[in-house]
């Protein structure tokens, strides 16, 4: 955030969430349990989601605990949230830019895999957004209540603004700052592709992707990194760097054994629409590299 906002971390802030899957619910439970937040939770008209938002007036655990929440099929644009937080998908966050550029929040993040985080800068305004990435493993069952683990393994979400680090480290949801935010969601996309990928044919198979699918993702994989190299970008952290310049027979295996972990296939398959999205952007991105890359084996990581 810009060194003259108003946010920082209070007893008590404003929130809304836009996008009530899994991350959104557990952000949403988490902010107004443990950080006593006042949240509003935005679920998509005539949804299933939002009937059992109404129904529950607030997220429910699978375990039946319950944290009442605002709930609403649109974002008010006249409230000045102190927050609003975007978990929708990149693919699916097109429609509501124009609500929140005429938003009166006072600061907006965007928290999903995104290969071109600066078109939503631009629209919203760098002095009011920032990005992250969500590490945390949720889902909804079938009634719509939450099964969330947080900070298993240390994992830690990624964000470019100190003060909302300090909110979600204050309500429970361990977070971390990434100064090249943007960097690292261009960077990330390949990977997250060729894991939702990998995994999708792992369901598909009922046990695991073929060795042929995992070579063909790995390759995928590493030709958007190519790509993003070409685009005039450097890849960042190392570990992209290292995926990029290994032998493509250690990439599948890689690819081939995390297909096999049941939790990771079965968690990750449920993305098959965002990694379409995904590939669908770097082919699109693929004319524009100097000189050239392969479309065609990035189209190939497409579920």
């Amino acid at each position: 955030m810009s060194r003259d906002t108003t946010l920082a971390p209070t007893p008590k802030l404003r929130i809304a969430i836009l996008g009530v899957g899994g991350i959104g619910s557990a952000f949403a439970f988490q902010l107004a349990r443990v950080g006593g937040h006042d949240v509003t939770v935005v679920a998509r008209p005539d949804s299933l989601r939002l009937q059992q938002l109404i129904r529950d007036q607030g997220i429910v655990k699978i375990t039946g605990e319950r944290m009442e929440v605002h709930v609403t099929d649109e974002l008010n644009e006249e409230i000045a949230y102190d927050l609003v937080l975007v978990t929708l998908l990149a693919h699916q966050v097109k429609a509501v830019v124009p609500i929140l550029k005429h938003s009166a929040a006072k600061w907006i993040q965007f928290m999903f895999n995104n290969f071109e985080p600066e078109h939503l800068r631009d629209a919203i305004g760098a002095d009011r957004c920032s990005f992250g990435m969500p590490f945390i493993q949720a889902s909804l069952d079938q009634s719509g209540r939450l099964n969330a683990k947080i900070g298993a393994g240390g994992q830690k979400s990624k964000m470019n603004s100190k003060e909302c680090v300090n909110i979600f480290n204050a309500a429970g949801l361990p977070a971390v700052l990434e100064p090249d935010m943007l960097l690292w969601l261009r960077c990330q996309v390949p990977l997250g592709a060729a894991f939702e990928s990998v995994s999708v044919a792992g369901v598909r198979r009922g046990g695991g992707a073929s060795w042929a699918e995992s070579n063909s993702i790995a390759l995928g994989m590493q030709e958007s990194f190519t790509l993003i190299q070409r685009l005039g970008y450097r890849l960042y952290p190392s570990g992209k760097v290292l995926l990029h310049t290994s032998p493509a027979w250690l990439v599948t295996g890689l690819l081939w054994s995390m297909s096999r972990i049941r939790s990771f296939r079965d968690l990750l398959a449920t993305g098959a629409d965002e990694c379409r999205a995904l590939v669908d952007v770097l082919v699109a991105n693929a004319s524009r590299a100097q000189p050239p890359v392969s479309a065609g084996r990035i189209l190939a990581m497409r579920p």
